[in-house]
């Protein structure tokens, strides 16, 4: 019980009946101390020590404390209690998670909100006839989860798409260029030599014809 609030009889007896309910489903994983009503028989922290209602530990024989569970009925969802115990056991670098009534939720994540209290999951539980049932409404992925979203800076922004380059030709390719025009430069001089020859060539021809006689019939 916390050392701040007492509770009406009736929501005491409620509350401890959800502590023993949540201590065996917890004993799935872990083994599990609790601290309902006055008992006060597993303390963590401290000096002072806590008795959070319920304490989560390894079922190794270190018995490594994993875990706190809290457990909230109407009266006690506000803001001292949140100050004096939730903000106290979110701080003990174990998983936090918090019961409270289902009218009670907005309420316990706006204290949560205000007094910067990290939770692990935050459930609610209500009767139905003479059953508990209990419904997680928050979770805080753990990196052991694998669940942490990529934050938008971490995202690789795309590259611009850069030219093509165009493929240079080889050092041979390179070399045998120059050769190629070296022998087309020769060839092409030959030519422009030669046709003053020709030119000449002709005209001699046509003189010789037009200087000989022409014979008589």
């Amino acid at each position: 019980m916390s050392p701040i609030l007492v509770r009406p009889v009736r929501e005491q007896l409620e509350h401890d009946r959800v502590i023993r309910l949540l201590q065996a489903k917890y004993k799935r994983k872990f083994e599990v101390a609790i601290n309902p009503g006055n008992e006060q028989t597993a303390p963590v922290g401290g000096p002072p020590p806590w008795y959070p209602d319920l304490v989560l530990q390894s079922t190794e024989k270190s018995r490594k404390l994993l875990g706190l569970v809290e457990v909230e009925t109407t009266e006690s969802v506000n803001h001292l209690e949140a100050m004096s115990q939730w903000a106290t056991f979110s701080k003990m670098r174990v998983a936090f998670h918090l019961y409270v009534p289902v009218g009670c939720v907005d309420s316990a994540r706006r204290l949560c909100t205000d007094l910067q209290i990290p939770v692990g999951e935050v459930w609610a539980y209500h009767a139905v006839g003479d059953q508990i049932r209990f419904t997680l409404v928050q979770r805080v992925p753990q990196a052991s989860d694998g669940k942490r979203a990529a934050s938008p800076e971490a995202a690789p922004s795309p590259k611009a798409a850069s030219p093509t380059p165009r493929p240079r030709p080889s050092t041979p390719a390179r070399r045998a260029a120059p050769a190629a025009a070296a022998r087309r430069k020769p060839a092409a001089a030959k030519a422009k030599a030669a046709a003053p020859r020709r030119a000449a060539a002709k005209t001699t021809r046509k003189t010789a014809r037009t200087s000989r006689p022409q014979k008589r019939r």
